[in-house]
Formats: structure tokens, sequence, C-alpha cells
């Protein structure tokens, strides 16, 4: 009797406090370990890596990632990846498995796994976009199969390690990923937050700092270039995915194909050429921060003068925060209030005007590439002619740019 009592109490204990006795802080911290390996195999394995291919892993590092997944979320490597794809394919369109855009916010951020849920089950998503995947032995008979088996035997560890608690650390590695990929990036990354580029779409980036997210909070940044593996592109900007990245290229095990791309600037050509046109349009998202800042700092000049005119303090926010926006994607009342701004401010008028003229050097698909050299040069002639310095600045500097032939940093 004595010896049940005391193998039921030692049962009881066990259940209470698992196998190493850990103390609350203990656990947090190991739960928090294990949801930061999981996001990072995430960004580098299953998002850079398998979806972009924007750089190469050892086959070691790789199937480590792929196992690890399965374990902690019970995600597999196809599905990933062709919902991914389809999302940049289809972005912000109908069939864009998880847009704010067509879902709207609410259900996105809420949402979001049961949308990827959905979609994984659409062979023809599978199909079209899932190839170059994973598709050995143990991906068809284990981790595909038995997508669900990874998640029971982390269950079983987590409560055998911190007895009740392992209950919550299991909890919080089950809801980590839905919560901040599907939910904050794939919602709010689509919805809210700052943008570095006018990428075709209504991609964020949600916040400078995202330990948390591995750098998938540089949303903007990486539907700009979505090839790169580096996704920060600003100083203040911090990618942890990419330091990782560094780390396994030093010790052999990774290989970043490429970064984005940086405008590089030579000797001021006397008449711009196909060269310059080309060096223009591969850093066109850049040349058109370049001058989106020209235009900030033009309104910043003429802000009291501005302010006298146009009478409405909230109307002049508005126009800093559309004014270098491409055009289409400026709400249509938005559009006609910023008109009272432009007709206020002949010289934002004129920058605006030729900065639509700019972005249709490569918009326009009936071009050719000798048309679009001359359209250029045109435009040059036309900035340097029309007496505002900021222009005339901008448009020397198109003058020097060329093609930057450096390799991945």
């Amino acid at each position: 009797m004595f010896a049940m009592e005391s193998a039921w109490s030692a049962f009881i204990d066990f259940l209470a406090q698992g196998l190493i006795a850990a103390s609350w802080w203990q656990i947090v911290l190991f739960t928090l370990v294990m949801t930061h390996i999981t996001i990072v195999s995430v960004t580098l394995f299953l998002h850079r890596h398998q979806a972009h291919r924007a750089l190469d892993l050892h086959p070691a590092v790789s199937h480590f990632f792929r196992f690890w997944l399965w374990l902690t979320t019970g995600m597999v490597t196809k599905e990933w990846a062709a919902i991914h794809r389809k999302h940049h394919a289809k972005c912000e369109q109908e069939g864009d498995p998880h847009s704010p855009q067509v879902f709207g916010i609410r259900k996105v951020f809420w949402e979001g796994a049961e949308l990827y849920r959905a979609e994984a089950k659409n062979p023809d998503t599978l199909r079209r976009y899932g190839h170059g995947t994973p598709d050995d032995w143990i991906e068809r008979h284990l981790y595909t199969r038995h997508s669900r088996l990874g998640v029971s035997l982390m269950l079983i560890l987590d409560v055998v390690l911190f007895g009740a608690a392992g209950l919550a650390v299991w909890a919080v590695q089950m809801v980590w990923i839905p919560f901040w990929a599907a939910g904050v990036i794939n919602g709010i990354g689509h919805y809210w937050g700052y943008r570095n580029f006018e990428a075709p779409d209504a991609s964020t980036n949600v916040s400078p700092w995202g330990v948390i997210i591995g750098g998938e909070e540089l949303h903007n940044n990486h539907h700009t270039f979505p090839t790169s593996a580096k996704f920060s592109v600003k100083p203040y900007e911090f990618d942890i995915g990419w330091l990782y990245i560094q780390a396994l290229a030093k010790l052999g095990l990774a290989t970043p194909k490429k970064v984005p791309p940086k405008l590089a600037f030579g000797d001021v050509k006397p008449v711009p050429d196909e060269q310059t046109l080309e060096a223009i349009v591969a850093n066109r998202y850049e040349v058109m921060a370049r001058y989106a800042r020209e235009m900030r700092a033009a309104m910043r000049a003429e802000w009291a003068s501005l302010r006298a005119q146009v009478g409405d303090e909230s109307l002049l926010k508005l126009a800093r925060r559309w004014l270098h926006r491409d055009t289409d994607h400026v709400p249509t009342p938005v559009r006609e209030r910023l008109q009272q701004v432009l007709h206020a401010a002949p010289t934002l008028a004129t920058m605006h005007a030729m900065r639509e003229e700019l972005r249709r050097l490569w918009s326009d698909s009936t071009l050719t590439r000798e048309q679009m050299a001359r359209e250029l040069q045109a435009w040059i002639q036309r900035a340097e002619a029309s007496g505002i310095q900021a222009l005339r600045d901008f448009a020397q500097r198109l003058r020097a740019a060329r093609i930057n032939t450096a390799s991945p940093a």
C-alpha cells in the first residue's frame, strides 16, 4: 500500500513538474528558443530557400529545417512553397490565397491559418506552384503522409519535460506561426506600416526591428525584391535571418544568390545611352524611392507657403503621405483632394507630373529599347530645363547611373 502511494505521489509530482522540474523562467526561455528556431526554419528554409530560391542550403541544414518544421508545425514544404508562390503571382488580386485586400484585414489576421489550410487542399495550386520541392522517400512516407505525427511527438516531449506546463508550451508553439506568419505578416504586412518602395502591391514593412519574426516583418522590401536572400535595405532595418545566412555562409553551409540591387554611379554622361537606361530600369524601385525623397524635401521647403494658401493642415498631411505614391495606388477620393495642393504648388505639380512620366518608361510595354532610351533622354532634358533645382540635380544623377556588378554581400 505504501509503495502504491509513493508511486502515485511520484506520478503526481511528475505531472506537476515534469522530468527536469524547470522554473517558470526556464520554461519561458525554452519556449522562446524553440519558437525562434521555428521562425528561422520558416524564413530561411521555406521562404528564402524553397519558395524563392534566393539561397542554397547544405543538404544537412536543409534536412534539419524540414525535420524541425515537421516536429513543431506539421507544415508540408510543397504546400507552403506553392501557396506562397501563388500569393506572389496573384498578389492583391482574385486568387491570392491570403490577401487582406481581397478577404479583409480581420479575416486574414484572425483566420489566416484557415485560409492557408483551405488553399493547401487545392490540387491545382500544388501542381502549378509546388515544383522543385523535396520529393524523397522520407518526405513522401513521413513528413507529408504523417504531418500530424511530428506535432504529436512534440506534445509528448513537452509534457515529459515540463509536466502540465508542457501543455502551455506546446500550445504556444502551435499558435506561433499561425499568428505571426499567417496573421501579422500576411495580414498587417499588406495593410499597415511603412513602404520603402512602390512595389506593385500593398505590401508594407511592419517594423524595422523584428527579431521575433526573423526579418519577415520587412515585407515591402521582400515584395520589391522577392528573389533576394536579404530583406533589409535601410541602415536602421535589421534582418536577423540575413545574419544567420551570413553565419551559415562562413561555415560553408549556405550560399546566397541575390541581395537587393544597389544603384551605382560613374561619370556623368553627356547623353544617357542604353546602358544608362538599363541601370535605371534594373534599379527602378530605388530610383523612385530617391525621387520620393526629393518630393518630400520640396514639400517641406514650401510648407509655410502651402499652409497659407491651402489653409487645411490635414490636407497637407494627406499630401505628404500620398504625393510620392504611384497614381494608381492612390484612392480616388484622395487623388481628387491632392489636386488642391498641386494647384497651389506649381513646383510640386511639375515634379508630380514628371514622376508619372518617368514611371511610364518601364511601365509601357509597347516601347522598344531604343524608344525607351530616347524617352529617357527627353525626360532628363526637360528635368534640367525645368528651373527646379531638385529636378536638375536628380537628372544629373541619372546621367551617371550605371549597373552595379558587385556580387552578393
